[in-house]
Order: C-alpha cells, then structure tokens, then sequence
C-alpha cells in the first residue's frame, strides 16, 4: 500500500497522542488533526489495511512496527525542521507549518544533509 502525506500526519498524530497520553481513539485523532469522525474512519480502515495500525476492542489505536517506524520517521523530520527554521529567524508558527509541509517532499538524502549541518551548527554555537 502506497503511503500518502495525509496516511503520514496520521500515524505522526497517533504517535504524537500515544506519547502524550498513553492510549489513542479514533476521536483523539480527529480533534488533533481538526478533521471529520468520517474522515478519521476511512483514514483508519485504509491503515489497518496497510498493517499500519491496529485497534482493539475498546478501539484504541496501535501503532504497528511498521506504522511505529514511519511515524518516528516524520516527528523527527517534523522537529528538526521546525528547529532549524526557528534557528534562520522564521516565527514558530511558520515553521511549524511550513516544516510540516516540507517533510513529506524532502528526500532522505536531503533530509540527512540539512540535519548533518544543522547537528554540527548545534555543537559549534548552541543554536538549535
């Protein structure tokens, strides 16, 4: 099953909420995203689908090793860039946004590299 950014901010969202709260519901997801209860059903069937994701009978959702992996992966995507934009002068705000729409585009290699520089610029001045 091929991934979309849309499949990507989810598993991100779940993590995210798993990490804050222990446990996720369909609801949760919804409320943290500021989409539809249908929206969130679809999302969550295609990715229990995709083996993803699981949920139990109390239908709290569980990230899969494969889902876990790909989350990690876009929150650390997520984090740095928002932190190296911050560090550039653009508002939080800003760079929340536009880091979360540049993570799903940027290239592994690329991604790598701006984390290397921005990693070396943290040891040499503080600034992340």
């Amino acid at each position: 099953m091929t991934l979309y950014k849309s499949g990507e901010d989810y598993l991100k969202a779940i993590l995210v909420l798993t990490n804050r709260n222990g446990f996720v519901r369909s609801i949760d997801v919804a409320k943290y995203l500021k989409v539809t209860k249908p929206s969130v059903s679809r999302a969550m069937r295609l990715l229990q689908e995709g083996q993803f994701l699981s949920m139990d009978e109390k239908k709290r959702v569980y990230l899969t090793e494969l889902g876990r992996e790909i989350a990690e992966g876009m929150y650390e995507r997520n984090r740095i860039l928002t932190k190296g934009l911050i560090a550039i002068g653009v508002d939080p705000e800003t760079a929340e946004q536009d880091a979360c729409k540049i993570e799903h585009d940027l290239s592994n290699a690329t991604f790598e590299k701006l984390k290397a520089h921005w990693e070396m610029l943290v040891s040499n001045s503080g600034i992340i």
